[in-house]
Parts: C-alpha cells; sequence; structure tokens
C-alpha cells in the first residue's frame, strides 16, 4: 500500500499512528476488553500490568519504533511464549475481536489500518496450537 511516495510497511508504521503513546492506547484498550472475556479472561489471572506493557513494547518494535521489547525480553519467540495456552479458533476470533476494537479505540485508521489488521490476523492464526486448529477454506471446489 502506498501513500504517496510512502511504501507502507510495517517498519514505518511506528511513525505513521504517532509513536509509542498511541501503542500504549491500543494495549489497553485491547486488555480493557480482554479482561472480563469469559474465554480469554482466564489466560490473564491477576494483574494485567506487565501484558500490557510488554504487548506495547512489541507492537511499537515489530512496527518500527524502538527496540525496547528486544532489548528487555530478548527476541519474541511469539509461538514459544504462547505455546502454554490452548489457543484455538474461537480463542483466535475472540482475540482479533478485541484487537480490531483498540485500534479503532485508538483512532488508527488507513492506510497504516489494512496492514495492522492483516498482521494481527495472520499472527492470530498463526498462534492456534490446540486440536480445534484453523482448517484453510477449501479452494479446490
Amino acid at each position: 500500500m502506498n501513500r504517496g511516495n510512502i511504501e507502507l510497511r510495517p517498519a514505518n508504521v511506528f511513525d505513521l499512528v504517532g509513536g509509542m503513546e498511541t501503542f500504549r492506547r491500543i494495549s489497553n484498550a485491547f486488555y480493557d476488553r480482554v479482561q472480563p472475556d469469559p474465554l480469554l479472561g482466564p489466560m490473564f489471572p491477576g494483574s494485567l500490568h506487565c501484558a500490557r506493557e510488554h504487548l506495547a513494547l512489541f507492537l511499537a518494535q515489530f512496527f518500527g519504533g524502538p527496540q525496547t521489547y528486544s532489548e528487555m525480553r530478548g527476541h519474541p519467540r511469539l509461538g514459544l511464549r504462547h505455546k502454554p495456552f490452548q489457543i484455538g479458533q474461537a480463542e483466535r476470533d475472540a482475540w482479533m475481536t478485541h484487537m480490531r476494537a483498540a485500534l479503532d479505540d485508538a483512532g488508527i485508521q488507513e492506510p497504516v489500518l489494512t496492514p495492522m489488521i492483516r498482521y494481527f490476523e495472520d499472527a492470530a492464526t498463526f498462534l492456534i496450537n490446540s486440536k480445534d486448529q484453523y482448517q484453510a477454506p477449501d479452494t479446490n471446489r
């Protein structure tokens, strides 16, 4: 996707959305929805303070911001970090519902909205690890 002469890649989204404060707003809006969610909330017992900060730092880094997440926590290793959680299609879909709403709350708009949603959809699908795994649509029909 193009915005004038700017090629829109994850590496330059950070500045386009307004920097670190925007990623903190996304993370807070996301966890405000996750905490009371009957499916996802139990995965996060206790305080979500650390989870909120880690998500904000991870997203900021992925989308072109400072490397603070890796400096503090090492390589993101999303699959390994999420392995303890049973993630099926229902959990993936609930996660996406909350993330889309968080993006709306944070005021994320085009041209960055579509690439961000695409990343979140791909990452959420990648993290499915339960026997209720995602089935890609049959394109041979």
